[in-house]
């Protein structure tokens, strides 16, 4: 019976082969364009904090589609690359929960999220109950990929470790809890704590970053791991002999 193994630094995929090497790109690209995306829409948003607000509340209001197109095509970017790394690694559980992660993008882009923490201006710092069922699956949908990349950084760490790589390894461990621990800090934030409600977008986006980071090196990490390959006269990709 065939079992299941950690993701990690297994057999590569195919020299010669441009398809995974097209599709690991993606996991370098949409990293950048997103948080690119939200501190230059954050910064130039009138009546915005970025310390206060989160990157959700981005998508309300005039310009909001900006931020909704930034979440779905950064999701699709990184379902194409969930898809390279289990073309290049040959491992299932990495790759699915990274997919997870890049569906729950798209969700969060289709589906715009409630007000929260008085942005747009005139509205309550928190909803007593969500206002339209599109905010309840933005917020379930958002919830599922945020609990995906905390696992894929912990799958992942596993797979490092067995093969004694353990910088990437002790890496992966720091980022899962570095963004566990903002992640939670700006979850109570957003609840309108009275301590932590000024920062609750700072907080986000150091979890935001922390993930983006490790998934964009995981990205440059597996793409430079890639064998080149040769290519016969006629075209055809060889195996290095």
């Amino acid at each position: 019976m065939r079992t299941l193994t950690p993701a990690g630094p297994a057999p590569i995929a195919g020299p010669g082969d441009p398809t995974p090497r097209r599709l690991l790109l993606c996991g370098v690209v949409a990293g950048p364009l997103f948080v690119v995306a939200f501190l230059v829409q954050g910064a130039f948003r009138p009546h915005y904090d970025p310390l206060r607000h989160p990157v959700s509340s981005l998508a309300l209001g005039p310009g909001g589609w900006v931020q909704a197109v930034t979440f779905v095509v950064a999701g699709l970017l990184t379902l194409a690359f969930a898809a390279g790394l289990r073309r290049a690694l040959h491992r299932v559980w990495g790759p699915v929960l990274v997919g997870v992660w890049g569906g729950g993008l798209v969700g969060a882009g289709l589906f715009t999220t409630d007000p929260v923490s008085g942005y747009p201006p005139g509205t309550p710092g928190l909803l007593p109950e969500y206002g339209s069922t599109h905010a309840a699956l933005h917020d379930y949908l958002s919830l599922a990929a945020f609990v995906a990349l905390i696992a894929t950084c912990l799958v992942f760490a596993v797979g490092f470790a067995r093969k004694r790589e353990l910088g990437w390894a002790a890496y992966s461990v720091a980022s899962g809890a570095g963004f566990t621990v903002a992640m939670a800090l700006a979850t109570i934030a957003f609840s309108q704590d009275p301590a932590l409600v000024a920062h609750g977008g700072l907080y986000q986006r150091v979890a935001i970053t922390i993930g983006w980071a490790w998934l964009t090196l995981l990205a440059l990490r597996t793409l430079r791991r890639r064998p080149a390959g040769r290519r016969t006269a006629a075209g055809r990709p060889r195996r290095p002999s």
